[in-house]
C-alpha cells in the first residue's frame, strides 16, 4: 500500500460539514484512497455510481431521502459520480443538511462534475485533484535512492499505480488504459460527434511533446478548423489527459503572447498512444519527457502542498526561451530542464533584464528532489 499524499489533508477537512470532492482520471486510485479513509472504526456506505442501481440510489432525490440514506452513517463515499444526473444539485441538499457525515465524491472526469457542481453547490465543497502517483510519493513509500535508480523507468512507463505496482505488465497495462479509459468519459459528452478525431488529435499532441502547439497547424494535419482542435483539447485537459501551458508575456516586444504547450499528465499514456516503450537508450525524444515528467511532478507538487503558483513557458520570436516559469506571491522562478547534467543553461539576458529578481535553476537527474 502507497500512501498517498492527500490522504492526511482529508482527514483535516473531516468535521467541516462540506462535502469533499476529489477529482482525477480514471485508475489512479481513488477508489483505493476511499477505501483507506474508511477505517474500522466508522461506520460506511460506499456507493460506485458506474454502477446504474448505486446511482440511482441519490439522482433526484429529495433532501429528506438523502437524510434518510445517509444521515446513520460515518462517511459516505460517492465513486464516479459523474455518472449521476444532476450531481451538483443532489451535493447542493447534501451540504445544505449540515450532516455529521463527511461526504467525499470522486469523479474522472471534471467536465461533467465540475462544472455541474460548482454553481448549485458554491461553498459546500472542498475540492482536491488527484493524480497517478509521484516521484515523492514513491520515494516515502521506498527511498529516494531506490527511485532514481528507477528513473529511465519513470520516464517511459509513467506513474500510474498498476504499472508501478506490476511492472512486468506495463506495456499491457497502459495500452489498455488507453484504448479502454482514456477517452471513454469525453465520447459519452454530447458534444463529440468525430471519435476518431480524437485519437489522432492525441497521437499529433503526443508526437509534439515539450514543443509549442498550434491550433491551426493541428487542424491543417487533421482536416478541421482551429476551433474544434482548442474545444478537443479542452476536452482532453478536462478528462486529466493533458495539460496546458500558456506562454508568459508581461514586458517585452518580442515575447511570444499567445503560445501553448501541451503536456501529458503521466508519461507512460504519452508513451502508450504513440507506441514506444523503447528504452532510454534507444530514444531520440529523452529531453521531451524529462520535461514532461518534471513539469507534471511540480504540478502534482503544486496541487497536494495547496500551492497556488501559476505556471508558463517563456519564448521570444528569436527563440530565446525558459522551460517553466512559476508565479507565486509577486515572486517569479524559472527553471530550464535538463536530463544530460553536463549540458550548461542560463537565463536568457533579454528574461533577466526584463524580470530582476527571477530566480534560475536547471533540473537535472542529479538535483530534482527539492523541484518535485
Amino acid at each position: 500500500m502507497i500512501n498517498r499524499a492527500i490522504e492526511n489533508s482529508l482527514k483535516t477537512d473531516f468535521g467541516r460539514k462540506k462535502v469533499i470532492v476529489i477529482l482525477g482520471p480514471r485508475q489512479v486510485g481513488k477508489t483505493t484512497l476511499l477505501e483507506a479513509l474508511g477505517t474500522s472504526d466508522k461506520k460506511c456506505l460506499m456507493l460506485n455510481c458506474d454502477d446504474i442501481d448505486d446511482a440511482m440510489l441519490i439522482e433526484n432525490k429529495t433532501s429528506t431521502e438523502l437524510k434518510t440514506l445517509i444521515s446513520s452513517y460515518d462517511l459516505v463515499c460517492i465513486d464516479e459520480a459523474q455518472r449521476v444526473r444532476n450531481i451538483g444539485m443532489t451535493l447542493k441538499k447534501i451540504g445544505d443538511l449540515k450532516l455529521d457525515t463527511q461526504v467525499i465524491v470522486t469523479g474522472s472526469s471534471s467536465f461533467d462534475l465540475s462544472n455541474d457542481i460548482n454553481e448549485p453547490a458554491t461553498g459546500r465543497l472542498l475540492e482536491y485533484q488527484f493524480f497517478p502517483l509521484s516521484m515523492s510519493e514513491l520515494a516515502a513509500n521506498s527511498s529516494a535512492r531506490e527511485q532514481q535508480r528507477l528513473l529511465g523507468n519513470r520516464l517511459v512507463y509513467g506513474l500510474y499505480p498498476e504499472v508501478v505496482t506490476l511492472p512486468s505488465d506495463a506495456k499491457r497495462t497502459l495500452t489498455t488504459l488507453v484504448n479502454n479509459y482514456l477517452y471513454k468519459d469525453i465520447l459519452s459528452y454530447k458534444g463529440i460527434k468525430k471519435p476518431e478525431l480524437l485519437q489522432k488529435l492525441v497521437r499529433a499532441l503526443a508526437l509534439q511533446l515539450g514543443s509549442e502547439v498550434s491550433y491551426n497547424e493541428l487542424g491543417n494535419l487533421l482536416g478541421v478548423d482551429k476551433e474544434t482542435v482548442e474545444t478537443y483539447i479542452g476536452l482532453l485537459e478536462k478528462c486529466f489527459v493533458v495539460f496546458r501551458l500558456e506562454s508568459f508575456s508581461q514586458n517585452i516586444r518580442n515575447e511570444i503572447k499567445k503560445g501553448k504547450k501541451v503536456y501529458f499528465y503521466d508519461n507512460g499514456i504519452r508513451n502508450a498512444v504513440i507506441s514506444n516503450f523503447a528504452p532510454i537508450e534507444m530514444r531520440n525524444d529523452v529531453g521531451a519527457l524529462w520535461e514532461n515528467l518534471m513539469v507534471s511532478e511540480r504540478i502534482k507538487r503544486n496541487a497536494y502542498q495547496k500551492s497556488y503558483a501559476q505556471l508558463y513557458f517563456w519564448r521570444t520570436h528569436d527563440q530565446k526561451e525558459v522551460d517553466l516559469v512559476e508565479l507565486e506571491d509577486g515572486g517569479i522562478r524559472t527553471f530550464e530542464f535538463k536530463w544530460n547534467a553536463r549540458k550548461k543553461a542560463s537565463l536568457p539576458n533579454a528574461f533577466a533584464t526584463a524580470y530582476p529578481g527571477a530566480t534560475f535553476n536547471v533540473i537535472t537527474p542529479d538535483n530534482f528532489w527539492d523541484f518535485v
